[in-house]
């Protein structure tokens, strides 16, 4: 086709440039016909050179496309993400001022709320009085250790020598008792002797065969062993009794010595209340501190560096514990929540450097891949996607990679808090 095509056109070009001459002026001179063959050949070989070179470009502009798609994964399905600290009220309380507005930048130790401390300070100077009233008891209880110690051991070696006092008095009164005991049986001897020597002499005297001065000693002899036995009885009674009295003594000396033989139980006793006393300290040292706790309690500050998000509390509000105050959002712990398409991790790893361009501001910041999520978007649905009706539709899934940003050693990252956490970005990942 191409040949017949070529024909034709020279056919028709020798028939132009057969008819020229007739109309050109007489200085032309006719050009000759292989000539004309010739440039009408040097036509499309300009073309194809042109054809070639486009097509040379596309190839390189494909190649490099590709090459490129292959380096490089992007997304625009990201955004800023990071912690949003939500402030609450640790106590109940009427709230007396509060120092910041929606939107403000705060500093980390900056007072944002205030709650009016008179009552935890009431209770922090009571629990303090409490405190120093249980360490004069445990002081005083200390004191006592030693000396209830001292006086009870005393008390043991008291209580022992009584009772051998004692033991020694039962015995004495015991011998004295014998003692005793033998006089009047010697005096009843004698006594019944004059009796009956009395007898004889009343039977001698009555027939003359003594006098009358001999009946008379013999009588007088029977009344003083009579008296003897009685004065012998008397001894024998009162030893007795001083016998009774000694062991009574000797009874109570050892109740004694049982009561100070519990030396050791009073000495733990007393060891017992000291440290119950000491406790009571312990408990009072925690009371204050969970007053001192309360108080401090009062002053809500920021505890880091960030600008003030939502805040639901006003001067003059009493406020409950737990009651949520006011959000606060760090300015320094944001990162990239990337959701790339499962196709596009194959090459992807943690380390991986990042361009991230913030949509809001046009500006790109460097930043590196730190992982990539446990499962799909879908899997941590509320409601995941069941699959075992059969009614199956393969759908590219997606996966949350995190992206952290590179900190410049200054440690002035996002200081003018331009990052914020939900502003949309496009990262772009190199990877190996």
């Amino acid at each position: 086709m191409s040949n017949n095509g070529i024909n034709v056109s020279h056919h028709t070009r020798s028939t132009v440039l057969e008819q020229e001459p007739a109309l050109a002026p007489a200085a032309t001179q006719p050009i000759p016909a292989a000539e004309g063959q010739r440039s009408a050949k040097k036509i499309p070989r300009t073309k194809l050179l042109a054809a070639a070179g486009a097509a040379l470009l596309v190839a390189l502009a494909g190649g490099w496309f590709l090459h490129n798609a292959w380096l490089h994964q992007d997304t625009d399905d990201a955004e800023v993400d990071g912690h949003i600290m939500p402030l609450s009220a640790r106590i109940v309380g009427h709230v007396k001022q509060v120092n910041v507005i929606e939107g403000q930048m705060v500093r980390a130790g900056e007072v944002l709320v205030v709650i009016d401390p008179s009552d935890y300070q009431v209770a922090a100077e009571q629990a303090e009085a409490n405190l120093e009233d249980a360490q004069a008891a445990a002081a005083g209880s200390r004191w006592n250790v030693p000396i209830a110690s001292a006086t009870a051991w005393s008390d043991l070696d008291s209580a022992k020598a009584g009772v051998r006092s004692a033991q020694a008095g039962v015995g004495a009164a015991e011998q004295e008792l014998q003692s005793a005991k033998a006089e009047l049986v010697a005096a009843v001897a004698n006594a019944q002797k004059t009796d009956a020597d009395l007898i004889r002499y009343a039977r001698l005297v009555a027939r003359q065969d003594v006098s009358r001065q001999q009946y008379d000693q013999a009588v007088a002899a029977a009344k003083a062993n009579r008296a003897s036995v009685t004065a012998a009885s008397a001894v024998v009674q009162a030893d007795g009794q001083t016998l009774l009295q000694a062991q009574a003594r000797l009874l109570e000396a050892n109740a004694d010595l049982r009561n100070a033989q519990t030396a050791p139980d009073q000495v733990s006793l007393v060891h017992a209340k000291y440290d119950a006393a000491y406790a009571q300290v312990e408990m009072r040292k925690a009371q204050l501190d969970q007053a001192q706790l309360n108080l401090s309690y009062t002053v809500i500050r920021s505890p880091v560096t960030g600008i003030v998000g939502k805040k639901s509390v006003e001067v003059g509000e009493n406020v409950s514990i737990g009651q949520e105050l006011l959000d606060v959002v760090p300015l320094d712990d944001v990162w990239v929540t990337a959701d790339f398409k499962e196709t596009q991790l194959a090459k992807m790893r943690p380390g991986d450097p990042v361009q991230i361009k913030v949509d809001a501001y046009g500006r790109t910041w460097e930043g590196h891949v730190t992982n990539l999520g446990g499962g799909t978007g879908s899997v941590f649905s509320l409601l995941p996607p069941e699959n075992a009706t059969g009614n199956y539709v393969k759908v590219v899934q997606r996966v949350p990679v995190r992206i952290d940003f590179d900190r410049p050693t200054s440690g002035d990252f996002n200081a003018q808090g331009l990052l914020k956490p939900g502003l949309s970005v496009e990262p772009e990942v190199t990877v190996q």
